[in-house]
């Protein structure tokens, strides 16, 4: 069953992310390290830009879902980068999200639980469309669940598949 997060849930979790951030921040301080401080900014500053780039891309179902990933029970972090602020291109969110949704429940029941789970997604907006690039690394318990899975979508490139990695590409052209 899907969470739908309501205006309070979200801005608790995005308050406990915060503050973590500044516990790290005010710990390093404490133990003068300062260098160590000032990568924790640099990564704050590149993680919200990638947060404004994604909502930026009209996509707001889909941006929903990763930014909400995180505060889920997955089996795996998420991490994502999105590429170039670019025009307003026109993408089927629902599809996208929906078929993102089922990749994640197909990961959470093919990957080894309480391990260094990593999904990474690249986003690349083009002018005839936006390219994602899913990256995984991790530990996969049952590669053919997946590989079930991806034969049923046509938009999927498989770069790379291994027992504990995969490259896929999939590209949503504009409508």
């Amino acid at each position: 069953m899907e969470k739908e997060w309501d205006i309070i849930e979200v801005l608790r979790h995005s308050r406990h992310d915060w503050l973590n951030k500044l516990q790290l921040i005010k710990g390093n301080l404490d133990l003068n390290r300062i260098d160590r401080v000032k990568e924790v900014i640099t990564e704050i500053v590149v993680e919200t830009q990638h947060e404004t780039k994604l909502s930026n891309l009209g996509l707001p179902q889909f941006a929903s879902l990763l930014f909400t990933a995180n505060w889920e029970s997955h089996a795996f972090q998420l991490e994502y980068e999105v590429f170039e602020d670019s025009e307003y291109i026109k993408i089927n969110d629902f599809k996208l999200t929906e078929w993102t949704k089922s990749l994640f429940a197909r990961l959470n029941q093919t990957i080894e639980a309480f391990q260094e789970n990593h999904l990474s997604i690249t986003i690349e907006p083009q002018s005839d469309g936006i390219r994602f690039f899913f990256d995984f690394r991790g530990i996969i318990n049952n590669k053919e669940l997946i590989e079930q899975f991806l034969d049923g979508s046509q938009e999927v490139t498989i770069k790379e598949f291994t027992e504990s990695e995969f490259a896929l590409e999939v590209f949503m052209p504009a409508v």
